[in-house]
């Protein structure tokens, strides 16, 4: 009867243990500061089709660039053509480059958070600048990639995000 009264109270020892671990991680995880916001990048983007010399440049003037949101497929506005690089494979439809520019402001309460962008997908060969900043480039496409533009904003200005 002893060893057996020593081992109950030993598992409910070991039970109250874990059960106030699982408290002290509970009121741990709820009284975090990480909670992820999400916000959609889709509207009033600025699209040039070919290659426009320093549009990565902050001061780039974009002006007469045609106004958007995304996604966008400017190959599927044509023109088809058989002699077209893409071939049959790609529909006879153009290839070449594109550029997009977008200007966004974050407000100050975001500076101590870490900020991301997301893309769902580009063709292929990418490039992305965040005021002028290089974040990378990405050879495959229509696949997501997200950058960490945590160290490149100016809380409460206006910001250009330019991908190519």
């Amino acid at each position: 009867m002893i060893v057996f009264t020593t081992y109950f109270k030993e598992l409910i020892r070991s039970f109250r243990r874990a059960v106030l671990f699982v408290f002290i991680l509970m009121a741990f995880y709820v009284s975090s500061d990480a909670q992820r916001i999400t916000r959609l990048f889709d509207k009033d983007w600025h699209f040039f089709k070919g290659d426009a010399r320093g549009a990565e440049q902050i001061n780039f003037d974009d002006k007469a660039w045609r106004k958007l949101d995304v996604p966008h497929d400017w190959s599927i506005e044509g023109p088809y053509d058989e002699n077209n690089a893409t071939g049959r494979g790609g529909g006879y439809l153009p290839a070449g480059i594109g550029w997009y520019r977008k200007d966004f402001q974050l407000p100050d309460g975001y500076a101590n958070k870490k900020i991301f962008v997301e893309f769902d997908g580009v063709m292929a060969n990418s490039d992305v600048w965040i005021n002028g900043f290089h974040l990378g480039h990405r050879p495959y496409g229509y696949v997501s990639f997200c950058y960490d533009l945590t160290g490149h904003l100016n809380f409460g200005k206006m910001l250009k995000m330019l991908l190519r």
